[in-house]
């Protein structure tokens, strides 16, 4: 099989993975102020979590991605060992939770916490660093490239959920899509193509993924591959 990824294309930086964060948080607090606290326990797009169940998970990704990564000798077969748990049955596996006394506001400034310490896990560590996922072995470049992904489909399944618009700019899901989705279609618009590469749209002429993955390792040190499914 081949890849349709460049080795020679941009790498994605803290400053991306910064960026994606800022634009859901603009996102999400505009919709604060056009929402009710009953609707953020409304499902979030297709999901059986709610909005705000979804945001916390959101966050609670960025932490455990800059947890995993950041430590000096990295895990390489499994997760950091934190405690994993659920509020409700079907919710979401979380170490870090939203105090519901603090409100939306509150709930946000958590996911602006998260944000930041992965960008500065980012920024800092050094370029030979690995530390494990599921779905490969990743470099600093990878968790960032990971975490804009989470950032950006779960803004759009919360969005969804609102009622709010919510579209990242193209060339930032671009860098996405040539870093961990090296099967996606290069030929059509970004955005609609990783929310198809995450089992969340469709693309003309190509049938919707029920199940999907994406490929962490290094471009040096990845498999070619040309197919996005589990």
């Amino acid at each position: 099989m081949t890849t349709t990824s460049d080795p020679t294309a941009p790498g994605i930086t803290a400053d991306d993975l910064q960026h994606a964060v800022r634009l859901s948080l603009a996102a999400l607090r505009g919709a604060v102020s056009v929402t009710t606290a009953p609707e953020w326990q409304r499902p979030a797009g297709g999901l059986t979590w709610s909005c705000w169940e979804t945001v916390e998970h959101l966050a609670d990704d960025l932490f455990a991605y800059a947890a995993q990564l950041g430590i000096d000798a990295p895990a390489l077969g499994t997760e950091v060992p934190f405690l994993w748990e659920r509020r409700r049955e079907g919710g979401p596996a979380n170490v870090t939770y939203a105090d519901p006394k603090a409100g939306t506001a509150g709930l946000l400034q958590v996911l602006e916490s998260c944000g930041a310490l992965l960008t500065a896990v980012v920024r800092t560590v050094p370029a030979d660093r690995r530390a494990y996922h599921c779905f490969g072995l990743s470099d600093a470049e990878g968790f960032a490239a990971m975490g804009i992904v989470e950032t950006l489909v779960h803004t759009h399944d919360i969005a969804t959920g609102l009622g709010v618009p919510f579209h990242p700019p193209a060339g930032l899901c671009g860098q996405v899509l040539t870093r961990l989705f090296p099967g996606a279609p290069t030929d059509t618009d970004r955005w609609p193509t990783l929310l198809w590469a995450t089992g969340r749209g469709e693309l003309p002429g190509r049938e919707r993924l029920t199940s999907w993955r994406w490929f962490a390792a290094p471009r040096a040190e990845g498999e070619a591959v040309t197919d996005l499914t589990v």
